[in-house]
């Protein structure tokens, strides 16, 4: 995926896949966590505070919406944790290695997965079968308003879920794919939006390596592929909500494989 400016990933949007990548990528299904820490060995204590001069992540300020403390979560169709930002932040703080880091699509993004099992957060991607195509949609959306318009294909969660329970039709995630941009990269993209620089709860600039720009909730310990039409976007460059990062054919072609065959849910 792709902050893809931090704007873009993920239409799980992750129709879209990372920001602008990952947060043009991020129309996620929306679900709430149990808000409870782990209490297996990642077990947090409540004595343990980690300072925002020692955080290796925090959640930047484009994935708020995608926390229920905050109003932009209101109208946001992807993930949506009840877990406060400050929880999970501590949570993905402690587990941090840097050794797990693995590339994005581009040097300034990166991933890292970690087990869910410290929130409700189910799966926001389904598979396109015979029983389930009518619910698929198509619209466009921008998701902000510096951001060009794309045309998104989804399943419609309502219509998915009707005489039907939740858990009968998603299931729980077993990880969460934090999509993170790096510092300098955040800094770039928010002057070239005219956007203020993020900062700590002191109010001084923020200097953790890495920011959260998009949460993706799935099954699978790897990254799934940028929707196609999220790679565009990134195409067009900072400015019109992308990344700038060309399209890489061969790329775009193994995205092509996958999302013919899958959709993300609104």
């Amino acid at each position: 995926m792709k902050r893809v400016p931090l704007r873009q990933l993920l239409l799980c949007t992750a129709s879209s896949s990372t920001f602008s990548s990952i947060r043009s990528s991020s129309a996620f299904v929306s679900t709430t966590s149990r808000g409870n820490l782990p209490t297996t060995s990642h077990q947090i204590h409540s004595s343990t505070k980690i300072m925002a001069s020692n955080k290796n992540l925090v959640v930047d300020p484009f994935c708020f919406r995608q926390f229920n403390e905050h109003d932009s979560s209101a109208g946001y169709q992807g993930t949506v944790f009840n877990v406060s930002i400050e929880k999970f932040e501590q949570v993905v703080n402690e587990r941090f290695d840097s050794s797990n880091l693995q590339d994005g699509y581009a040097p300034f993004c990166k991933h890292i997965f970690i087990e869910n099992d410290f929130t409700d957060a189910r799966v926001c991607v389904l598979p396109i079968t015979k029983e389930n195509e009518h619910c698929l949609r198509s619209k466009y959306e921008a998701r902000n308003g510096k951001e060009l318009p794309i045309l998104s294909r989804y399943f419609d969660k309502e219509l998915l879920l009707k005489g039907k329970d939740e858990s009968e039709v998603f299931p729980v995630a077993k990880y969460l794919d934090l999509i993170l941009y790096s510092r300098e990269q955040i800094i770039k993209e928010n002057a070239a939006m005219g956007k203020e620089a993020a900062t700590t709860e002191e109010g001084e600039a923020e200097t953790a390596p890495w920011g959260i720009v998009s949460i993706k909730a799935q099954d699978i310990p790897k990254e799934l592929p940028m929707t196609p039409i999220t790679a565009m976007r990134n195409a067009l460059g900072k400015d019109h909500g992308g990344s700038g990062v060309p399209i890489d054919r061969e790329k775009y072609m193994e995205a092509h494989e996958y999302w013919k065959d899958h959709a993300t849910v609104t």
